[in-house]
């Protein structure tokens, strides 16, 4: 079953390129750390996980997703920070100091002063707004960066899943290949004790069997090894012992390549971020062109103070215009940044879309290869079942050799393997 494990993993790559991010409900089982630290069981020791559920914890537990999260809760933030500056800015001051000569003559005395003050942006040409846009696009494209890194945990997910689940079917081959070099050798000894067969044949047999054994020892530790992988995926390196639902089916995927390419384009998140920035750079070239124009702001102050109580006060109101008249080109320059900062997303938008293109592509071809090669695989198990049950009636009637028996496992097991992955 190889071709049947590439074949879905070729489907599962493409449905990740082209298909939009999928969240999952919350986990409610396997082992976390809880708020106070502690360990918080949210696997079953031998729960029987589906593909989904292992989706579903991993969606909960990644850290990667958890700090693609925050990002985009930080970016929110940033939203209403810009927007601050749409609001009066309101302050007060209080201040003490005691004046005392040393020389002169003349008498100490006590100075209080206190400032009420607000001020607030009449008119700014739109800088506020822009900052306010581009804040918004940057959240915007944070999001788009969550959905990537949850669609990339996914894909990481189903592709340990499967190869977790490769393993144990390539383990179930050794340990049936053993089993049939354990009957060949008891076969082949008793032939020896009753003189039909050399000494070679238990021999052959013997060799065969610790060959067995060490491809079993192997596939064991493969499927250690992939139960450590997929654990990781899942965010739960320390997770109990589970079992995984089997559900190799073949199902046939009919759709073209320019259709897939025409989803991913539209679908991909990594790419619709990239957009959004952009996006972000064109709003930041005009949030720069803004400092050519003046800002106008109005102020008001309410003050009290003096030597002694009570103390005197007065106000005052005024309205504020500036501009800069020169800043050594800082402006000009500014905007060149933003404008080179553009062409380079514009350039990586052409890199991720080459990118995607070839991934495409070589997940398409590969997909249509398994499906093709999938029942050929098929028949040349069941062909080579047919022939190793013959080569054993030849054995076990005394008129076969152990080389024959040899290459018959041989060839039945490899095609076994080759029908797994």
């Amino acid at each position: 079953m190889r071709l049947k494990s590439v074949y879905i993993l070729m489907l599962t790559g493409m449905m990740m390129l082209t298909l939009p991010v999928r969240l999952f409900a919350d986990a409610d089982r396997g082992y976390l750390k809880g708020n106070d630290g502690g360990e918080v069981q949210v696997i079953a020791t031998g729960e029987t996980l589906s593909l989904d559920r292992c989706i579903e914890i991993a969606v909960k537990n990644q850290p990667n997703i958890i700090a693609a999260s925050y990002t985009v809760m930080a970016n929110q933030s940033k939203i209403a920070q810009a927007a601050s500056a749409n609001y009066p800015q309101v302050g007060f001051s209080a201040a003490y100091s005691r004046y005392a000569p040393v020389s002169g003559g003349g008498a100490s005395y006590n100075q209080y002063t206190n400032t009420a003050s607000v001020t607030q942006n009449i008119y700014d040409f739109g800088r506020i707004k822009t900052q306010v846009d581009i804040q918004r696009l940057n959240a915007n494209a944070s999001s788009s960066d969550l959905k990537s890194a949850t669609v990339q945990v996914v894909y990481n997910v189903k592709q340990s899943y499967y190869t977790l689940l490769q393993t144990i079917k390539n383990l179930e081959v050794a340990n049936e290949t053993v089993e049939q070099f354990q009957q060949h050798l008891k076969q082949a000894r008793g032939f020896y004790e009753v003189g039909e067969k050399a000494k070679f044949d238990v021999t052959k047999a013997e060799v065969d069997l610790s060959n067995a054994k060490l491809n079993q020892i192997k596939a064991a530790n493969a499927l250690r090894l992939a139960r450590v992988n997929l654990n990781n995926a899942m965010g739960m390196p320390y997770a109990s012992d589970y079992l995984i639902e089997d559900n190799l089916a073949f199902q046939r995927y009919d759709v073209t390549l320019k259709d897939i390419i025409e989803k991913a384009f539209k679908n991909r998140a990594d790419l619709q971020a990239i957009i959004t920035k952009q996006e972000a750079a064109r709003q930041t070239i005009e949030l720069k062109k803004k400092d050519y124009y003046p800002t106008v702001s109005g102020s008001a102050g309410y003050t009290w103070g003096g030597e002694s109580f009570p103390l005197n006060s007065g106000w005052s109101v005024g309205a504020q215009a500036s501009i800069s008249i020169f800043s050594g080109y800082l402006t000009r320059h500014q905007i060149q940044e933003a404008q080179s900062n553009l062409n380079v997303l514009k350039a990586n938008e052409d890199t991720l879309k080459q990118g995607i293109i070839v991934e495409i592509q070589q997940y398409y071809l590969q997909l249509m290869s398994a499906q093709e090669a999938i029942s050929a695989a098929a028949m040349t198990v069941r062909q080579a079942r047919e022939n190793l049950d013959i080569v054993n009636g030849r054995y076990a009637a005394g008129v076969g050799n152990p080389i024959e028996v040899t290459d018959a496992d041989v060839t039945y097991n490899n095609a076994n393997t080759a029908y797994i992955q």
